[in-house]
């Protein structure tokens, strides 16, 4: 049975991840260090771009309902974050304010502008909320990374975020350009997910839930592996080959999926 978390623990688990990700920061030797996931990237480059994307939510969660998000200056004013490091850390807790600032006063049922309008998730600001939590841990994965010490992602925000994951960011209406395939998940805390790709798109299904109503067909592909494996691998943080997973059926599925860009 899936148990989804509420409103308020997306809230908790915001805070609780960027208290992290701050920490990660502080402790850094350097903000010149290269982020191993982000080449392209220091380590200050980094705090800048994910705190400026938690300011672009909460304008876009303060909007409210709309047809497009906010103009760039609602949430930038064009000065970027300091570069000395503690005026940083200041600048990303006011980042992370503003954003908790605006769920709250927003509540999770206010209509908002969102870029995934033709998934299976809602256009809310809870549904903002909800996303907000693995973006910041994976982030703070990076971190942790480019320390040398880095820690699987909490289970409670790993499995909320990989079923945020497949439900938000994989299901679509834009046609699976490739065989319809049926892809499973299983994470060995004890949920599984699938998902079905056609000229239909992507559609997401918790299997085991009463309401997923899936039959017991076999799938195409599935990935075996911790929660926090999955989404790290969802995000390109682990490769396919990973020891840490263990795929099944077709891996050829796996490449499509990764090289896919509904969008385009």
């Amino acid at each position: 049975m899936h148990e989804l978390l509420t409103f308020a623990d997306h809230l908790r688990l915001i805070h609780e991840r960027s208290t992290a990700f701050r920490a990660a920061v502080a402790a850094a030797p350097s903000l010149d260090m290269q982020v191993p996931t982000h080449p392209e990237l220091t380590l200050f480059d980094l705090v800048q771009h994910v705190g400026a994307g938690r300011r672009k939510a909460a304008a876009i969660v303060a909007a409210g309902p709309a047809d497009a998000p906010p103009e760039k200056s609602a949430w930038d004013d064009g000065t970027g974050a300091p570069r000395e490091r503690q005026a940083l850390l200041v600048w990303w807790t006011e980042s992370i304010e503003q954003l908790t600032s605006a769920l709250r006063e927003a509540g999770p049922d206010r209509g908002c502008w969102t870029w995934w309008g033709d998934s299976q998730s809602p256009q809310t600001s809870g549904a903002w909320a909800r996303r907000q939590v693995p973006e910041i841990a994976v982030h703070t994965y990076d971190v942790q990374l480019t320390t040398g010490d880095p820690e699987p992602l909490p289970d409670e925000v790993a499995l909320d975020g990989f079923d945020d994951c497949q439900f938000t960011l994989c299901s679509t209406d834009v046609a699976w350009p490739h065989e319809p395939a049926v892809v499973d998940y299983h994470a060995t805390e004890g949920r599984s997910w699938r998902l079905r790709l056609s000229r239909d798109g992507a559609r997401a299904a918790r299997l085991g839930a009463p309401a997923a109503s899936e039959d017991p067909d076999t799938a195409d592909a599935s990935a075996r592996g911790s929660a926090s494996d999955l989404v790290l691998f969802f995000y390109g943080r682990i490769p396919p080959d990973s020891p840490m997973l263990e795929l099944d059926g077709e891996h050829r599925i796996f490449d499509q999926l990764i090289a896919w860009d509904p969008s385009v």
